[in-house]
């Protein structure tokens, strides 16, 4: 199933459409590889997907076992590497602070967040260092 439609502005920019809501993204190259940097870069994009399938993985866990999930923020830092350039590092600082849960319910939240898919696709190709607190 087609998800997607993406489409060349020129500039080194891009404008990405999700085919079921219309939603819009744009991109930009960054300022190291030729852009101006004034959007997300698709390696940014992939970075902060981690982030976004992270907790929305653990968002299904709790509503799967009735677990309140009220809170969660996250930054995202981005390591590149070059010859080939390449995503090489991304660090993953999740806030969840702001849950009422003990802590044998967190390690299960968290193991929850970590099996997300773009993880397990990043795995083995990109390091991936995440810190949850």
């Amino acid at each position: 199933m087609k998800t997607a439609s993406v489409r060349y502005l020129g500039e080194l920019r891009t404008e990405c459409t999700h085919l079921g809501s219309g939603t819009k993204i744009i991109t930009d190259a960054p300022l190291d590889n030729h852009g101006k940097a004034e959007a997300f870069s698709p390696t940014d994009l992939v970075a902060t997907s981690l982030a976004s399938c992270v907790m929305t993985i653990m968002g299904i866990y709790c509503q799967t076992h009735q677990i309140p999930f009220v809170a969660a923020e996250a930054t995202i830092e981005k390591h590149m590497a070059s010859d080939p350039r390449r995503i090489s590092k991304i660090v993953l600082d999740l806030d969840l602070s702001g849950n009422d849960w003990d802590e044998r319910t967190k390690q299960k939240v968290i193991a929850a967040g970590k099996a997300c898919p773009v993880a397990r696709t990043l795995e083995g190709n990109v390091s991936l260092e995440l810190n949850i607190h």
